[in-house]
């Protein structure tokens, strides 16, 4: 797995844009002490089940994969030209 550039403020894009998505489909929000670790896996699991991303094979779901997958995910939404996309 190759690391994006600006794979961290990728994840935090995906994460805020994730969370909306997740409200919209009927989920209740995320809460200040909910663990970003927590978040991550939630939002994974539910762009997985909508078919937004493919899954990972059952032995490579660890949280490195899963944070990677959201990056790339953002990363496809986001229109040409954006910052975080040079």
């Amino acid at each position: 797995m190759k690391k994006l550039k600006n794979e961290s403020a990728l994840l935090k894009a995906a994460l805020k844009v994730g969370e909306t998505y997740a409200v919209n489909r009927g989920y209740k929000n995320f809460g200040a002490t909910d663990a970003s670790k927590q978040k991550i896996e939630a939002l994974y699991r539910l762009l997985v089940n909508d078919k937004m991303i493919h899954p990972l094979a059952a032995d490579q779901e660890d949280l490195l994969s899963m944070k990677h997958k959201l990056a790339l995910w953002i990363q496809k939404q986001l229109p040409e030209g954006h910052a975080l996309l040079k």
